[in-house]
């Protein structure tokens, strides 16, 4: 896939790699992940997308792998709300969810995530993150912590790293093998925080969703970790893959001027970080007193409703063959791709 790719020229799923493909769902990706090689390998599910995703996330797994395919595990990078809406097929599938012991408070009822900063981010999308769900979902017993020694349940090869500042918990993955890097929301591919580039999807390297990161100094040190493992593709929650040099160019870009490329010149969180533990939520540092534009109130409106509207529609698979062989339910493999 080229780094100077759009909306308009991916499909909603993509081959990243043998054995991983991406979804896009609206705004936000998620990733199905084969456990080996052999095409009838079993699999697991990263992230669970938007609320009021599962149906297209079990027609696509159908797809992928063949009739009633259920994955493994479904294994979490963090657990804001367009990360978990498609949760419910935990339990439709009788699967295990994944997740750091950080982010367990969020999945089982205990607390609600820190609240966002709208004014950060001079976007859209950031101006409606006021509207965003924030509050636990409660999985009970099905949610577990990720091993202690950094492996992947059901995924060999594959590692975990804790890369904390856009959640307490975030982690992200990285196969060593052909360092391939499943980021989520440690850094993305597109200006998250603007509703014309969420749209349009043109690919940048970019710092985590401004307005739901409340430590920007951990956010900080994930990025350079992340950046020194030189990975060969970048597969984020938001944004199209990238690649190679280009890639790997840009998010070293990211970690040397973090500070002037990333971090707001203002806001809730970016002199003082929440401060949370094992429990949740212990505090959070008071709201700022700047206002939003009008122009970002009203882009929030239109965003708004935008979304509602695309929510009615069924989004198309098109510019790709196997976008008509997912309308078909018919089963392929990396080699059809």
């Amino acid at each position: 896939m080229p780094n100077h790719a759009n909306r308009a020229t991916t499909p909603a799923l993509q081959a990243v790699v043998p054995g991983v493909w991406g979804l896009r769902n609206v705004f936000v990706n998620l990733y199905f992940v084969r456990t080996t090689e052999a095409p009838t390998g079993s699999w697991v599910l990263i992230d669970a997308g938007l609320p009021g995703s599962a149906g297209k996330v079990r027609h696509t797994a159908e797809a992928l792998f063949g009739p009633n395919a259920r994955p493994e595990a479904i294994i979490l990078t963090h657990g804001h709300f367009d990360h978990i809406g498609a949760l419910k097929l935990a339990e439709e599938w009788d699967v295990p969810v994944y997740a750091h012991p950080l982010e367990l408070p969020y999945l089982t009822g205990k607390s609600s995530y820190p609240p966002p900063d709208p004014t950060v981010g001079g976007g859209g999308m950031a101006a409606m993150s006021v509207l965003y769900p924030k509050k636990p979902i409660d999985l009970g017993s099905r949610v577990q912590p990720l091993p202690a020694d950094h492996s992947v349940p059901f995924l060999p090869g594959w590692r975990w790293i804790h890369t904390p500042g856009h959640t307490a918990g975030h982690v992200s993955f990285f196969r060593d093998s052909d360092r391939t890097l499943l980021a989520g929301d440690a850094f993305v591919t597109v200006k998250q925080e603007s509703v014309t580039a969420v749209w349009t999807q043109r690919q940048e390297v970019h710092g985590p969703p401004a307005y739901f990161t409340p430590d920007w100094e951990q956010a900080r040190r994930s990025v350079e970790i992340l950046a020194e493992l030189q990975p060969q593709v970048a597969a984020t929650g938001h944004g199209i893959p990238m690649h190679g040099d280009e890639l790997r160019r840009q998010l070293q870009d990211l970690a040397s001027h973090f500070q002037e490329k990333a971090v707001p010149a203002h806001g809730r969180y970016v002199r003082e970080p929440a401060v949370t533990n094992e429990n949740g939520v212990v505090s959070v540092p008071p709201e700022t007193s700047a206002s939003l534009p009008w122009w970002v109130a009203g882009a929030a409106l239109a965003g708004g409703l935008g979304y509602l509207l695309l929510r009615k529609k069924k989004q198309p698979e098109a510019y790709s063959v196997y976008g008509e062989r997912l309308k078909k339910h018919k089963k392929y493999d990396i080699h059809d791709l």
